[in-house]
């Protein structure tokens, strides 16, 4: 037998397992897979069967549809079986902390998936074990996950989103006991689980047997309030927030940022943003952008610009669409628009966090115990502002699974940790989530541009600022070393 046709023996077999598990369960899956067949369509067939998903540090993230490398029921059930006996190997206690499940706006209604549906699914087979579930009700922020675990003590959580991933895509990111998203080993062995039960339990697809169960829970209003109570301890400004006549346009991109950064501009004492009305609510067709990434920069905020030049406002907020990034725009005197990068934000924000920090500790030792991260493919901004104040720069590893994790290490060790940001517009600018926050990241870059303006200096001037001070203060460090290595 050639290697060709044994390659299609095994995607047939695959497709017969695959159609056995979803028969009459999901009809729209199951109707995709036999008109591909009928249609003997081998090149689809095969993108659809010819390898299953990779679970990796990241979770999962692909297409929704049919089949084993599609995200679908069958494979939420099969990826949520896996992560279930995993979470029951390492947590004696599992039964009693439980789990926190959360979800975005994505939607795919030609296969019948939705992020809704694939979250309740993977509730049904925690709580067909017996495991509590805190079922996030309506859609949230990706922050929320990992805020929610540390907040009340779980065990683990999912979030399914896929961020700024074009449409059709979806995801399922997993954050483990600390708050932070997984890192190896624990990948691995969640994905040697998986492989191990691929076969959906009994009443794994019956979703609607945990509405009347005593093992789910709603943390949807709590998490709200205490969430916002707590960024409220990186308001400093409150009197001028309240008085501020700087103008903010805010958009979620079609993503569920809006009432969210809605709350936080509330929390902060601010009169609300003025939202791009065309994209505020959730829409899972994304549809007046190309790509729903506010990384693309000025072509993401074409409504943006025209809805702050109708209003007059001078800075706009993008948040992605599950609102753990945000991307910043201001108007120059010239009338031309500025969009910052990651790194430039994060220098912004480094620089306030810190100055806030400095002002509300007059203690000179508390700073020995004082850290900022950033990821190795990000500016050295952070270090420069370090060797100049005294705290402690740390960098990681690419990705906010490095600095997440790290983070909660140096807290354990009574370590303040003030901020984490990469270059990719991801800003941590409180330890209560480790991990991206664009709606906490929202309203305190409005906060410094607010008193900023009392200054009568804008974010760009400010920004020109950091970097002035920044350079002089590494001269005078590469200077003062070359004297001693000279004289050495």
């Amino acid at each position: 037998m050639s290697q060709s046709e044994t390659k299609v023996i095994t995607i047939f077999f695959r497709i017969a397992i695959y159609c056995n598990f979803i028969f009459l369960q999901n009809i729209k899956t199951s109707e995709i897979v036999k008109q591909l067949v009928a249609e003997e369509n081998a090149g689809e067939l095969q993108k659809c069967f010819g390898s299953r998903m990779e679970f990796g540090t990241a979770g999962l993230r692909a297409a929704m549809g049919a089949g084993i490398s599609r995200m679908n029921d069958l494979t939420i059930i099969q990826t949520t079986q896996g992560f279930c006996r995993y979470l029951e190997k390492n947590f004696s206690d599992l039964k009693k902390r439980g789990v926190v499940i959360g979800f975005d706006a994505r939607a795919h209604p030609s296969s019948g998936s939705s992020s809704k549906r694939f979250a309740r699914l993977a509730a049904t087979t925690f709580i067909s074990q017996g495991i509590p579930v805190y079922l996030f009700s309506n859609i949230t922020p990706t922050p929320f996950v990992p805020y929610t675990i540390t907040h009340l003590k779980l065990s683990a959580g999912i979030m399914i989103t896929a961020s700024h991933n074009p449409k059709q895509d979806n995801g399922y990111k997993v954050y483990w006991e600390n708050g932070a998203q997984i890192a190896s080993p624990h990948d691995k062995g969640i994905s040697q689980t998986i492989e191990e039960n691929q076969e959906p339990w009994p009443q794994g697809w019956d979703d609607s047997l945990i509405d009347s169960s005593l093992l789910l829970h709603d943390p949807y209003v709590t998490i709200n309030k205490d969430y916002f109570k707590d960024i409220q301890k990186h308001c400093f400004h409150r009197n001028i927030n309240k008085e501020t006549k700087l103008k903010f346009v805010h958009t979620s991109v079609h993503g569920v940022g809006h009432e969210f950064v809605q709350s936080a501009f509330k929390a902060f004492d601010f009169k609300p943003p003025l939202a791009v009305a065309e994209q505020k609510d959730p829409d899972p067709e994304f549809p007046t952008v190309k790509y729903p990434n506010p990384e693309e920069g000025k072509g993401v905020l074409t409504l943006s610009f025209a809805l702050a030049e109708k209003e007059g406002a001078g800075i706009i907020l993008a948040n992605d669409p599950d609102a753990d990034r945000l991307l910043v725009a201001e108007k120059q005197e010239s009338g031309e628009w500025k969009v910052f990068s990651g790194n430039e934000l994060g220098a912004l924000l480094g620089w306030w966090i810190f100055t806030c920090w400095k002002n509300q500790n007059q203690d000179p030792t508390a700073i020995k115990d004082v850290y900022m991260l950033s990821s190795t493919v990000s500016s050295k901004i952070l270090r420069a502002i370090a060797l100049k104040e005294g705290f402690h720069f740390e960098e990681t590893l690419t990705g906010f699974k490095w600095m997440g994790n790290r983070a909660k290490q140096l807290m354990d060790q009574e370590k303040t940790v003030l901020f984490a940001f990469e270059e990719a517009i991801g800003y941590m600018c409180s330890p209560v989530v480790l991990d991206k926050d664009g709606v906490s990241a929202a309203v305190i870059t409005a906060e410094m541009s607010s008193w900023l303006a009392t200054k009568n200096l804008s974010l760009s001037q400010q920004l020109k600022a950091v970097y002035d001070d920044t350079f002089a203060t590494v001269m005078i460090y590469l200077l003062v070393a070359l004297s001693h290595k000279n004289k050495a």
